[in-house]
């Protein structure tokens, strides 16, 4: 739940229970959330994966911060297990319990980026005042996240949005209140896709609208 990716409840999001928080040198400030990754346990290293050489596609939902009161010792870094530039996944435990022992705590993994499958189409929450808009993307396939975005309003230009944190982007803007909204997405798989006409001219702050669309790549 939460998180600094910006996501809430992340079974009602889209995101279910297998999950994890990226370390430094894979959340990318935030360009990495949502993305999907496929993870098994290396038991050429080590013998605490659970037998069968499973695997378990997470999501990124959250930053794994490095604890820069640890020192480097052999091979980790100082930061931790989480400080850069070591690739890091801080699993749920659902996701774990796929591809390892519990009680092992840290194990060895190969891990690949793979396509997102969703249920349903891009999801867009909008928060701020008037003046200042901040929209959550959430619920996103294909690439899993979102590398630029637009927003225009019935008797507006497209109007650029930029990366809050997470996977909140805003603008600043005055009179988008009172107008239908449209959104241009840009995926990180550099698939375009324009959302038109997705929220209606009564809309309110904390208030989320669903779509049909959603991305291949």
């Amino acid at each position: 739940m939460g998180g600094a990716c910006g996501y809430s409840d992340l079974y009602e999001q889209g995101y279910g229970v297998n999950n994890a928080a990226l370390s430094t040198a894979l959340f990318n400030d935030g360009a990495s959330c949502g993305q999907c990754y496929a993870i098994i346990c290396d038991s050429s290293k080590t013998g605490w994966c659970k037998p069968g050489n499973n695997w378990v596609v997470v999501s990124a939902t959250n930053f794994c911060p490095p604890n820069w009161d640890l020192p480097a010792v052999g091979d980790l870094p100082a930061g931790g297990w989480c400080g850069p530039p070591r690739p890091h996944f801080d699993m749920s435990q659902p996701a774990w319990e796929n591809i390892g022992i519990y009680s092992a705590g840290i194990i060895p993994v190969l891990y690949q980026r793979v396509k997102c499958w969703k249920s349903g189409g891009v999801r867009f929450t909008i928060a701020g005042f008037n003046g200042f808009y901040m929209v959550l993307i959430t619920n996103v396939a294909g690439s899993g996240s979102i590398q630029s975005m637009a927003v225009k309003g019935t008797n507006t230009d497209w109007i650029p949005m930029y990366r809050n944190w997470g996977a909140n982007w805003h603008c600043l803007s005055g009179g988008l209140v009172g107008q239908g909204l449209s959104f241009a997405l840009v995926s990180t798989g550099g698939q375009n896709l324009v959302f038109q006409d997705v929220v209606p001219a009564w809309w309110q702050f904390g208030q989320t609208y669903t779509t049909y669309q959603n991305f291949d790549y």
